[in-house]
């Protein structure tokens, strides 16, 4: 008889990867009066709720303005194309992110231009960025991968020297600082996602765009709204991508939470970090790091293991949940073939999709569910080391 592998045995999680249901027991009166509040008003469309949630999320990032979407995906086109980026032009970002950051650029009529990762953070790596500059470059988006901020002075240096927009990817990274500063506050853009599953999550899809310039932020209203201010009447080409009122209603409630949450999150960052100094297993696994002067919010926590799905399958046979983010670099994915990369084009990012695995971080995580998980990494590298013949 074969083995069987842990996919076909489909051992049942010992606790959930993510546990929205657990957070929202603890705000539920909260909600329930926010969300009650907008079916009394019946405004479902860019009710009161919408423009308050805008200044509450300016406020905590620190940016003047901030303007409300439907999504994160849309926060980053709605900054492009208030930039003016369209085709012809050029944008620098990376290929180990989600697919909308480059999807957003080639919906512009634009061109991705990949820049490959520094290993020890998955953010790009700023010492490439510069030879892939070109005459056609217009924009720079830096990704805050995972909640950890980009190296954004350097970008910020290469923006000013060839005259370039930074647009901040933060869909992972709200309340995240680089150097003191909450990023989203720090280039020209930053855009926001409120998927469910973020450190901020509404109960559907939601984001925000912030921007320091003012004409920015009118031309990013109107594009969202159909390019109108009046009803009717159209000043631009826009599209139709509001934050729905019952969203920035319920966004409101748990922004107000938002800093403790994180601070659970950190502190289940550290706990995880002396369980495996204890088991002393640093050999078989890399861990997040983040400099002192870098904010980490950990919307996940990544580790990366050469044997990464030999470590997974052992993890589900133990009951402990897992994700992989990402399996394969953007570079390498269909949608993006017309650009004409091939496989080794980046080294780094490719390694990074074979290697990473996230483990299970969230504000209610019990410690003795972590405990669990390390003691289970322990094992796996045990069982390594003696197939291997190492002591």
């Amino acid at each position: 008889m074969g083995i069987m592998t842990a996919s076909a045995r489909a051992v049942k999680p010992r606790f959930p990867f993510f546990d929205l249901q657990v957070q929202f027991a603890t705000i539920r009166e909260e909600v329930m009066q926010a969300v009650e509040a907008v079916f009394d008003s019946q405004q479902f469309i860019q009710g009161p709720q919408v423009e308050v949630l805008e200044k509450e999320v300016g406020a905590y990032v620190n940016a003047p303005f901030a303007v409300a979407c439907a999504s994160g995906t849309d926060a980053l086109y709605l900054a492009l194309l208030a930039q003016g980026v369209g085709p012809g032009d050029e944008v620098i970002t990376t290929p180990f992110t989600f697919v909308a950051t480059a999807g957003s650029i080639a919906r512009t009529g634009a061109t991705p231009v990949f820049v490959d990762i520094s290993p020890d953070t998955f953010n790009i790596n700023v010492e490439l960025i510069e030879k892939s500059i070109t005459s056609k470059t217009r924009a720079i988006i830096p990704v805050h991968l995972f909640g950890l901020a980009a190296d954004l002075s350097p970008i910020l240096e290469f923006a000013a020297k060839y005259k370039l927009a930074v647009i901040e990817d933060a869909a992972q990274g709200i309340g995240a600082t680089y150097h003191g500063q909450k990023v989203g506050n720090i280039g020209n853009f930053g855009c926001f996602s409120f998927f469910p599953s973020k450190n901020l999550g509404c109960a559907g899809d939601g984001g925000m765009v912030t921007a320091r310039d003012p004409e920015m932020a009118k031309r990013l209203r109107l594009l969202r709204a159909h390019g109108s201010k009046a009803k009717y009447h159209s000043e631009i080409i826009g599209t139709n991508s509001r934050l729905d009122t019952l969203q920035a209603a319920i966004l409101s409630v748990k922004l107000r939470h938002l800093d403790t949450w994180t601070s659970a999150r950190q502190e289940r960052a550290k706990i995880y970090r002396q369980l495996f100094a204890e088991r002393k297993i640093g050999d078989a696994i890399t861990l997040p790091t983040a400099a002192s002067d870098y904010g980490h919010v950990y919307n996940q926590y990544v580790i990366r293991s050469k044997h990464r799905d030999s470590l997974r399958d052992y993890l589900q046979d133990q009951g402990v949940p897992t994700a992989i983010y990402y399996p394969e670099p953007l570079h390498l994915q269909p949608a993006f073939s017309y650009l004409g990369y091939q496989a080794g084009s980046m080294p780094e990012s490719e390694a990074a999709c074979e290697e990473s695995l996230a483990l299970p971080i969230y504000p209610e995580l019990r410690r003795e569910d972590q405990e669990h998980v390390v003691e289970a990494i322990a094992e796996f590298r045990n069982s390594q080391s003696k197939s291997t013949g190492r002591n």
